[in-house]
């Protein structure tokens, strides 16, 4: 081999790698959030309104990519606060989120819902928790067959995909899916 051909070679195969099109990424892997993370995430007082009103650790939910981004919520403890009978939760997303048709950018919002006359789903109404914006509204419809009653459970995309409160269930899907 003459000398400088090792040379040539490296090029041709920069040059194979630079014209090869790139890998497609991976989706990340979503998996329930174990106690110690919601703790993690979760406050103990969320931040609504001018207030800091007490949050119920032992129902919060939520789910975790391998990138350690987070869907997380909890119960709100409402009482003698001036949210009463406005927001029942406490949500954190750190990806964007469609639920039900509400779309949500990463940020902190609460949400709150009233039964439907018929009984059989809730209208669910999101808002920024800092604010009081009016995200959007939603239904949540009864859960087919038996599931546990929850107060919150939010269930990876590759079981559910979807929030629960109580028997009803709202579908989500993330950003770019």
């Amino acid at each position: 081999m003459k000398r400088g051909s090792g040379s040539l070679v490296f090029l041709f195969g920069a040059t194979v790698l630079l014209m090869a099109p790139p890998a497609p990424a991976q989706k990340p892997a979503w998996r329930q959030a174990t106690d110690t993370e919601l703790a993690a995430v979760l406050p103990s007082r969320a931040p609504v309104g001018g207030e800091h009103i007490e949050t119920e650790m032992r129902t919060a939910s939520g789910i975790v990519d391998d990138h350690a981004h987070f869907i997380v919520g909890v119960v709100l403890l409402t009482a003698g606060y001036s949210v009463e009978g406005k927001y029942s939760h406490y949500l954190i997303v750190q990806v964007p989120v469609r639920i039900g048709g509400v779309e949500l950018k990463p940020g902190r919002y609460v949400f709150g819902w009233t039964r439907a006359p018929d009984g059989d789903s809730l209208s669910v109404h999101f808002n920024v928790a800092e604010t009081g914006e009016l995200m959007g509204t939603t239904d949540a419809h009864r859960i087919a067959g038996s599931t546990r009653v929850e107060s919150l459970h939010i269930w990876p995309p590759t079981q559910m995909g979807m929030i629960q409160i109580g028997r009803f269930g709202i579908p989500y899907k993330l950003g770019g899916d």
